[in-house]
């Protein structure tokens, strides 16, 4: 352990309205975020075990639903961590904010 103290006080940041307001931003959007995906995540093993016929219409050729579901999880994924780099880059720039306040 180091003994050299942080220059942020964190007690007194952690008391601030506007980081508690940041806090509350994030875990708004992680945690709609990750009900989102679970849910689109496992829509595919539920609907194909609820829904089988639906499931294997073919859409083109030999590709049915199924397939471009199970292919729409890659590009949603994709989409997801390009959302998620904005909105981090947002976050960052609000806490720059709410540290250089305090100093």
């Amino acid at each position: 352990m180091s003994d050299q103290k942080s220059p942020v006080d964190w007690e007194r940041l952690e008391a601030k309205p506007e980081f508690r307001a940041l806090i509350r931003k994030k875990a708004r959007f992680i945690i709609g975020a990750t009900i989102f995906f679970m849910a689109y995540y496992l829509a595919l093993p539920i609907l194909v075990g609820y829904f089988p016929d639906l499931m294997k219409q073919k859409v083109w050729g030999e590709v049915n639903i199924a397939y471009v579901f199970a292919l729409s999880q890659f590009f949603m994924a994709w989409i997801m961590a390009f959302v998620y780099v904005r909105v981090a880059t947002a976050w960052d720039k609000s806490a720059a904010s709410v540290i250089s306040d305090q100093r």
